[in-house]
C-alpha cells in the first residue's frame, strides 16, 4: 500500500500537468468550433444553393473521415504542401475544424426545428429575412442545440486522446512518457482512466446545470454525435 501511495505521489503531478493541457486544447478547439460551426450551420440552412453544396463538402469530410487520419494529415501532410504548423496549432486546428462540422450540423438540425411560422410572421410586420433569423430564429435555435453541443464538449474530453501521437504533453502524452519512465503501464494507464472519469463526469454536471436553466420547456431537440 505504501508503495503505491508513493507511486501516485510520483506520477500524479505530471498528470497534473497533462490534464491543464488537455483542457486547454479542448477548450480551444470547442471555441473554434462554435467560431466555424456558426455560420456554417446558418448558411447550410439559409445560404444559397452553391453554398450549401460547399459547406456540405466540409462537413461531410469532418464526419465522415477519422479524426487521427485528419490530425496526420494537417500535421504531417500539409507540410508536403508548403503549409507547416507546430504540433499545438495542429491539434487546435484539427479538432476545432472536426467539431465545427458536427456543431453546424447541430445548430443547422436546431433551426429547422423553429416553427417556420415564426418566420412568416416576421416577414409580415416588416422584419427582413436576417433580421428574423438574428432576433428570433437564432436566440431559439442556440437554446435548443445546447444538448447537442453539450454532448460535443464532453466528447471533445475524450477525443483529445489522439493529440499525444504528434507529441502534444498532454494527459495521455503524459501517460505513455510515465509508463516507459516506470514500466506500469497497466497502473499509469488506469489511473489516467480514472482521470478521465472526473473530468468528464464534472463537465456533464456542470453542462446540464446550464441545459436546464437556458431549456425551452416543452421543445427538445437532441441529434446523436456519430463519432468523429
Amino acid at each position: 500500500m505504501n508503495d503505491f501511495l508513493m507511486f501516485l505521489q510520483d506520477v500524479i503531478p505530471s498528470l497534473l500537468k497533462g490534464t491543464v493541457i488537455t483542457l486547454e486544447i479542448a477548450g480551444v478547439s470547442l471555441l473554434l468550433g462554435v467560431v466555424v460551426g456558426l455560420p456554417v450551420g446558418l448558411g447550410r440552412v439559409y445560404g444559397p444553393t452553391w453554398l450549401k453544396r460547399v459547406l456540405g463538402i466540409y462537413t461531410t469530410f469532418f464526419q465522415g473521415t477519422p479524426l487521427l487520419i485528419q490530425l496526420f494529415f494537417v500535421y504531417y501532410g500539409l507540410p508536403a504542401a508548403g503549409i507547416t504548423f507546430d504540433r499545438f496549432t495542429a491539434a487546435f486546428l484539427t479538432l476545432g475544424l472536426n467539431s465545427g462540422a458536427y456543431q453546424a450540423e447541430y445548430l443547422r438540425g436546431a433551426l429547422q426545428s423553429v416553427s417556420e411560422g415564426q418566420m412568416t410572421a416576421a416577414r409580415a410586420i416588416g422584419m427582413s429575412k436576417w433580421q428574423a433569423i438574428r432576433a428570433i430564429i437564432l436566440p431559439q435555435a442556440l437554446r435548443l442545440v445546447l444538448p447537442a453541443w453539450s454532448n460535443e464538449a464532453i466528447s471533445m474530453l475524450k477525443y483529445t486522446a489522439v493529440v499525444y501521437l504528434i507529441a502534444v504533453p498532454d494527459l495521455m502524452g503524459q501517460a505513455k512518457i510515465l509508463s516507459s519512465k516506470y514500466f506500469a503501464p497497466i497502473q499509469i494507464y488506469l489511473i489516467v482512466a480514472v482521470f478521465y472519469l472526473v473530468l468528464v463526469g464534472i463537465t456533464y454536471f456542470v453542462l446540464r446545470a446550464v441545459e436546464k436553466r437556458a431549456g425551452i420547456p416543452g421543445l427538445t431537440y437532441s441529434p446523436e454525435h456519430g463519432g468523429a
